[in-house]
């Protein structure tokens, strides 16, 4: 009998636990469970219902701050997971307080790992090895999204880790792709920063130190020599923002900080490249989202990003903003190769799984892990 409805015992119910990233995949997945039957209940930050709208997809929503101090977010989820079939935590701080607030309840625990650089040689990376170590080990099943999360995962001593690349989520009936009317957008957006007459590249991402935006104003300093000089526009907030704002006022860079926008599509249509120069990655949004649209992408090759993009991309090594610089002025050279690259990304997009895809197999998973044993 499968999992997902049993009479006597009615749907079957899943509490997922949100941290501080993943609230779109979360929201897609949510939607797509609740579709196929599924109970399902989300636990995450009060302004995650706001940013995502659990409860327009047929979820419940609790608000929880996982990002506290442990005792409030553990009571909490233990009030939650009640009558929970199984539980599914995404991020790693999510999966430990899950473990935590479980206990000893025989409930399953599903760790989807989103990502997370690599931890280096430092007090915080050895609590960062610590967390990683007992999140995955303290799971039922991890899903990672890459292949190097696989291997960490299972250098960690996770029990049963698998592959699940999470689908970008897109709202219905809007794929990816270009604005229809894109000129106007275009002329619009690139008005907006100054940059009718020059090129305009784009990174979108957090303002943290994993991000690599050290190693992009050292290439963007190489890049104001070029005539004209491209516009670099940064869409994204965080801890560097006022240490990046110093360093670009004193070099006079070509670069401008656009906070945090919701308008990434738009973005996207006015740009000519995109750059992502992290220090890691599994699968970033953005890239998956520039090679949605058929924008050329110049990134780093670390983490799950070679896997992700293929041939469809330009990468180059992290650490060396001269291969980064250089990589974009020949692009910017060749209107030929950005035309190729748009149409490869397109083309390595659509061998990437759609959000049913996803569901499916988080379903699947679902199934196994409560499956009652076969009598007899």
């Amino acid at each position: 009998m499968s999992s997902t409805f049993n009479p006597f015992q009615g749907p079957l119910h899943a509490v997922h636990v949100l941290g501080t990233t993943a609230g779109a995949h979360v929201s897609s997945l949510a939607g797509g469970l609740v579709a196929r039957g599924i109970d399902v209940t989300v636990c995450g930050p009060g302004a995650a219902e706001a940013d995502y709208a659990f409860a327009g997809t047929g979820a419940r929503f609790v608000p929880v701050d996982i990002g506290a101090s442990e005792a409030p977010a553990v009571g909490a989820l233990r009030a939650a997971f009640a009558g929970a079939g199984v539980v599914h935590a995404h991020g790693l701080r999510a999966g430990l307080l899950a473990a935590v607030a479980l206990g000893r309840r025989r409930t399953p625990l599903v760790v989807t790992w989103h990502g997370g650089a690599p931890p280096e040689g430092s007090g915080r990376a050895l609590v960062q090895s610590w967390l990683e170590r007992r999140a995955v080990r303290g799971a039922t099943v991890v899903l990672a999204v890459s292949s190097d999360l696989v291997d960490r995962a299972r250098r960690l001593g996770a029990k049963d880790v698998r592959l699940a690349p999470a689908a970008v989520p897109h709202p219905p009936g809007a794929p990816p792709r270009l604005p229809g009317d894109g000129e106007r957008r275009r002329d619009k957006a690139r008005a907006e920063f100054g940059a009718v007459e020059r090129p305009l590249l784009l990174t979108v991402g957090r303002l943290e130190p994993h991000k690599g935006y050290g190693l992009l104003l050292d290439a963007a300093a190489r890049l104001a020599v070029l005539d004209p000089p491209p516009l670099l526009a940064v869409a994204g907030e965080g801890a560097l923002r006022s240490a990046l704002e110093r360093r670009i006022e004193a070099e006079r860079l070509p670069v401008v900080l656009l906070g945090r926008r919701d308008d990434v599509p738009e973005l996207l249509a006015a740009a000519d490249l995109v750059i992502l120069p992290s220090r890691w990655e599994a699968r970033a949004l953005i890239a998956q989202e520039a090679l949605h649209a058929g924008v050329p992408l110049v990134a780093t090759a670390v983490g799950g990003v070679p896997e992700l993009v293929g041939e469809a991309a330009v990468l180059v090594p992290y650490g060396e903003p001269r291969a980064l610089a250089r990589a974009v002025t020949e692009l910017l050279a060749d209107p030929d190769r950005r035309a190729a690259l748009g149409v490869a990304g397109r083309a390595q997009a659509a061998t990437w799984p759609t959000e049913d895809d996803t569901v499916a197999q988080v379903l699947s998973v679902y199934d196994e892990l409560t499956q009652a044993p076969a009598a007899g």
